[in-house]
């Protein structure tokens, strides 16, 4: 990497983060000659970027501001940070927990409304009645979603005294020594919903996940039972949550991402999207993010992508080359190419629709053979460290 890379921050970005970018890269203030991109939620579907570019990091973890598929077409590397944000939003579930369970918003505001009452240490004592609650201790909570967030939840309601049963799509991933002792493993997600007193929603927004707490899910569930949506605003159906708040088979719906629905629905506690609003949080995002970019640029490895299949073959000691591709490259053809004897070490993998392969070659490879590569069948963009 002879020349300075240039970095171009669509959002403000944690100086935490900015700060480990080295000597030879550059921020830019400009797009049009960014080599790589760092975002947090800026949406960019329509924005025009340019052929320079190779990566783009996102300092979080939801991924549905940018064209993934767009972009691994031009062979461009987009990252997330999982896990980096995961105590923040988990720290926030409990507090919308907590609120829904004892109405300490109303309290509060009934205090902010009679603060000028001169006997107000007495008045109070009459008026906390309407403010009671429940304890969230012997509950259950069903948590959908078991990653990074999920299962620090899942720890965090276990000790605090909850019953937690936990739905994962992908239970064969779990790592079962971490989750809490006497947590329940839900084979359907319909399992959950007529036990649990609280339900969290911890799972990404695809085509699957889209609507899938509506009607049919809210008939199964428990009267007054309470949702927590921390994940995304579009996995709640709002006019089945509404019906289902006004019938109060939902006593409250508390989501992070209000909507001009939400915002005025009786039985609603929304939060102004806050869940990885910590200083911690965004300082944790944007350090994962940055050193993702580094290792990618300078050692061509590729970790938490979002488009391409993760590879790495660690520090580099040779010449080394990342070919990213679609599914149909034949890597016996890149061998042919390279020649067998200068291949020292090599990774191959894929996703179902994309590949990525790295080799690390006894000498770097020339002009010539670089154009030809880049004319292979299936080759996206080759990038030489």
């Amino acid at each position: 990497m002879g020349e300075d890379m240039r970095i171009h921050c669509l959002n403000s970005i944690s100086k935490v983060g900015l700060n480990e970018l080295p000597q030879d890269f550059t921020l830019t203030n400009s797009l049009e000659d960014a080599d790589a991109i760092l975002v947090r939620s800026a949406v960019m579907h329509e924005l025009a970027v340019p052929q320079s570019l190779i990566a783009v990091a996102r300092a979080g973890a939801g991924v549905n501001n940018i064209p993934l598929d767009v972009y691994a077409k031009q062979g461009i590397v987009c990252f997330n940070t999982p896990g980096a944000n995961a105590n923040a939003v988990k720290e926030l579930i409990l507090a919308g927990m907590l609120l829904a369970s004892r109405d300490i918003i109303g309290g509060a505001n009934w205090i902010v409304a009679n603060q000028n009452d001169p006997e107000i240490a007495k008045t109070v004592e009459k008026a906390k009645n309407q403010f009671g609650g429940t304890e969230i201790k012997g509950k259950t909570i069903g948590i959908i979603g078991l990653g990074a967030i999920g299962m620090q939840l899942a720890k965090a309601c276990s000790a605090l005294g909850m019953k937690v049963v936990g739905y994962e799509r992908f239970a064969s991933r779990l790592d079962r020594l971490e989750m809490p002792e006497g947590m329940v493993l839900a084979s359907a997600v319909e399992e959950l919903y007529p036990i649990s007193d609280f339900i969290s929603l911890n799972v990404p927004l695809n085509n699957e996940t889209k609507h899938m707490i509506n009607s049919k899910a809210l008939d199964l569930m428990k009267d007054g039972v309470v949702i927590l949506n921390f994940a995304r605003d579009l996995l709640v159906n709002d006019q089945d949550m509404s019906v289902a708040l006004e019938g109060k088979k939902v006593r409250r719906y508390v989501t992070d991402f209000p909507n001009n629905e939400t915002a005025k629905m009786k039985g609603v506690l929304a939060i102004p999207h806050l869940g990885a609003s910590t200083e911690e949080a965004e300082d944790n995002c944007a350090y994962m993010a940055v050193h993702q970019l580094i290792d990618y640029i300078k050692q061509g490895n590729i970790k938490n992508s979002v488009n391409f299949p993760d590879a790495s073959l660690g520090q580099k000691k040779h010449a080394r080359i990342t070919i990213l591709g679609e599914v149909s490259l034949d890597p016996t053809k890149v061998i042919e190419m390279i020649g067998k004897q200068k291949v020292m070490q090599s990774v191959i993998q894929t996703n179902g629709k994309y590949t990525t392969m790295i080799y690390d070659l006894a000498k770097p490879t020339d002009e010539k053979l670089n154009q030809a590569l880049k004319q292979l069948p299936g080759v996206l963009r080759i990038h030489l460290t």
